[in-house]
């Protein structure tokens, strides 16, 4: 077929081509979607910046004036020469490239402008063997319609922003930072050259993208050697060349709950500054327990009355063990944080006061797993304790025998109307919810201290800055919840286990507790002020447990400086005694806590607290009844030690299989031996006040059945 027949029948196809009706230029631009998303804090600062497309590479939609003239000079010298001199077609180029087609060398004769029409038209993509005569009819008809209504500098605008330059890399924006490592605006002659040849053959070699930059320079009025050229064209298309941006990524974590829908901005509820600071916070806290086998932290801040989250740190970043773990939402074992709401169920059902008296003694329980027999963090048992001192000490002994008094299953149902996603059923946990054997999260165990700080109004979070608070449900009643926090914030009653002066003993007023789960996994610190939430974790995110870290000496310090900060220049009271909450002057008879003033559910107060005879009766406090130990056949037996421990053991002594061995008025260590005992407290006639028996058996030192830490 000679090229005018040819010419013929396609210009009498594209007379009866009808073109659909094309966008204008700012229906194109305002349709252009990154496919990175954005998360800004409440003020409309950059937290973090997302990739959410991923069947594109795609960045910022950029104007000519933000481009290189080296680049747009090369675009129009590449592609279509004679730009600025048609209509939407270049019918010489186009014959050209017929005649080429026709003898078996493709040749492309497209514009721009047709090129542009085939990016806004689906139905004019090509398959393998190019584009049919009917497409490129349809083509120049788009094409000339394009031209009729938009101006050059509009179609040069959008192609370049539109073509895609090399596999998913689509537009200028990406390809300049992605392949060359810099903006549009600062490309040079070759880096233009470079990205100009890709838009030909986007998936050539290196070797054949090297080529033809080299000859498009040396054709140039400028040639250099192609040496460099071809170096810079190898590292542009490997990667190397492209620059890790400086875009500020505080909040990746939250950008990834948040951010679903490409080239969008969501505005958070995220202060930007305290953020940053509450990252750094972290680290430099992580940097300090680094020789405790310490790897990771998370944290969160709320608002207590918005329920908006105003920093959420899920974990280091780089500095983590787990990049991609979100700790504020991993499911942790909760340790002792879980103990405030079993007593606040206690409370609130007037089954124990903050006054009431609990034995802190050993206690063995029968379970489906055999017998547990829970112990304190330190090993050592006080006797008779109060609420207050026992939950504010954290003390595990009386937290099982309160769960003891309400049972575990309304325990369970409390737990889980606070927002805690117990997927096992109530008899799984047991009596181990009061020492957190549930798996919990920090966002959900923070939330729960938050009710506390509500009244007993608990209600969902919100990552968004003013939403419409939610009504909220009632989980306490405010009398319960204050009492509660109360018992929280007293330094005095925590001063049994932590101390006056500790990582807890914050400026202003707060309300606290801190956990730390079996074997040292995880360690936490949740509490709040009158106008904040905050919570910490701190450990692995594999689940490799920590070497000897504490509630205090873990997460503690970076609750302690969170909360000095967002109470810098902001005081925190404590709210005031609700409706139904009473004072009452308190004495315990014997002295086992000094007289004080203390609060009550209206209609339990009391005013005196007395032991009979029966309660303070001399006992074994250490071993338990039933205990099991185990030597360690590589430890010398000198080297290894079970402790006897009695309480009112004044005058009192040991006596292990009928020998008496040591005074009861203090602690006494004794070397085990392979056997069963049975060991007595007595008096000089022999009288015997307490009995307990226990076995050693020659393997590992142990204690069976050691319950979770504080």
């Amino acid at each position: 077929m000679s090229v005018q027949k040819f010419l013929s029948v396609f210009l009498s196809l594209q007379i009866s081509v009808t073109a659909a009706a094309m966008p204008t230029f700012k229906d194109v631009q305002s349709g252009w979607r990154s496919s990175d998303s954005w998360l800004t804090d409440r003020h409309g600062e950059p937290l973090s910046r997302m990739r959410v497309d991923i069947q594109s590479r795609k960045l910022s939609w950029v104007s000519l004036d933000q481009i290189s003239p080296a680049f747009l000079q090369a675009v129009v010298q590449v592609e279509d020469r004679r730009f600025y001199a048609h209509q939407g077609v270049d019918w010489s180029a186009l014959g050209a490239a017929s005649l080429s087609t026709l003898r078996g060398d493709r040749r492309g004769g497209s514009t721009i402008s047709m090129q542009l029409a085939g990016l806004l038209d689906s139905s004019l993509k090509p398959s393998g063997s190019g584009r049919s005569l009917w497409q490129k009819a349809k083509q120049i008809r788009q094409a000339q319609q394009i031209e009729q209504s938009w101006t050059k500098a509009q179609i040069l605008e959008a192609y370049i922003n539109l073509v895609p330059f090399r596999a998913e890399v689509q537009g200028i924006d990406a390809a300049s930072r992605y392949l060359i490592g810099k903006p549009p605006d600062k490309l040079n002659r070759t880096e233009s050259a470079l990205l100009s040849s890709l838009l030909r053959s986007p998936n050539a070699s290196p070797q054949q993208v090297a080529d033809r930059v080299c000859r498009q320079i040396q054709q140039s009025a400028e040639p250099t050697p192609c040496t460099p050229i071809r170096q810079m064209v190898i590292e542009a298309l490997s990667g190397q060349r492209a620059q890790a941006e400086s875009v500020v990524d505080l909040a990746p974590e939250l950008a990834r709950r948040l951010l679903t829908s490409p080239g969008v901005r969501v505005r958070s509820s995220l202060d930007a500054s305290l953020q940053r600071w509450l990252r750094q916070e972290l680290r430099e806290r992580i940097a300090e327990l680094k020789d405790r086998n310490v790897r990771d932290a998370s944290g969160i801040v709320i608002d207590n009355t918005s329920g908006e989250v105003l920093a959420w740190v899920g974990n280091l970043g780089k500095a983590a063990s787990a990049p991609h773990v979100d700790g504020v939402m991993a499911p942790r074992q909760a340790g002792s944080t879980l103990k405030p709401f079993v007593y606040g169920l206690a409370i609130e059902r007037q089954l124990l006061t903050p006054a009431s008296l609990l034995e802190d003694s050993p206690v063995n329980l029968q379970t489906p797993a055999g017998v547990y027999m829970p112990q304190n963090y330190d090993h050592s048992f006080r006797g008779w304790v109060s609420v207050r001192t026992a939950l504010a000490s954290s003390l595990n002994i009386p937290a099982i025998r309160t769960i003891i008094l309400t049972g575990y299953e309304p325990v369970y149902e409390r737990l889980k109307w606070l927002g805690f996603p117990l997927d096992l059923p109530a008899d799984h946990y047991g009596y181990g919810l009061a020492l957190g054997v549930a798996d919990v999260r920090l966002a959900e165990l923070a939330n729960a201290y938050r009710s506390l700080a509500n009244n007993g109004i608990w209600s969902s979070l919100r990552f968004h800055p003013g939403q419409r608070p939610e009504d909220g449900k009632r989980v306490f009643s405010p009398a319960t919840a204050f009492l509660v926090s109360h018992m929280l914030s007293d330094r005095a009653a925590r001063n049994t286990t932590f101390s006056l002066e500790n990582a807890l003993a914050t400026r202003v007023w707060s309300a606290v507790k801190t956990g730390t789960s079996k074997d040292m996994r995880d360690n936490w610190c949740i509490g709040f002020t009158e106008r904040y939430t905050v919570g910490i974790w701190v450990g692995n995110a594999d689940g490799e447990p920590m070497w000897d870290v504490s509630g205090v000496s873990g997460a503690a310090p970076a609750w302690l400086d969170t909360v000095n900060r967002l109470h810098a220049n902001l005081p925190s009271q404590e709210r005031p005694p609700p409706a139904g909450v009473v004072a009452s002057r308190v004495k315990y008879v014997p002295s086992i806590e000094p007289a004080r003033d203390e609060w009550f559910l209206t209609g339990t107060e009391m005013t005196e607290l007395r032991l009979n005879q029966l309660a303070i009766r001399p006992r074994i406090t250490y071993p338990g009844d039933g205990m099991i130990f185990a030597t360690d056949q590589d430890i010398p037996v000198t080297n290894q030690a079970i402790r006897f421990e009695a309480s009112a053991g004044e005058n009192l002594r040991f006596r292990l299989n009928g020998v008496v061995i040591a005074p009861a008025s203090h602690r006494h260590l004794w070397s085990p031996r392979p056997g069963r005992y049975q060991l007595e407290l007595v008096n000089n006639q022999g009288k015997v006040f307490s009995v307990v028996h226990f076995q050693v058996r020659g393997a590992a030192l142990a204690i069976l059945n050691k319950g979770p830490k504080l």
